[in-house]
């Protein structure tokens, strides 16, 4: 089911430029989507702020699974 979108004549522009020669709009919006979505992902699996180094997680897991 299509759907209509309002978007400025600047905007439309853009787009267009984005694209390659027969892309349509929906070509050029897609193809940003997807690379949004994998900088996303790139962005999440790259994050180190919680990470600790494998030396640090064999120390923590000895000290808490010591007999």
């Amino acid at each position: 089911m299509a759907t209509t979108i309002s978007i400025s004549e600047e905007m439309k522009e853009n787009l267009k430029n984005l694209g390659r020669a027969g892309d349509s709009y929906e070509d050029v919006i897609r193809k940003m989507y997807e690379l949004t979505r994998k900088n996303l992902l790139m962005t999440y699996l790259y994050d180190k702020t919680d990470s600790v180094t494998a030396k640090e997680a064999l120390k923590e897991a000895k000290e808490k699974w010591q007999k």
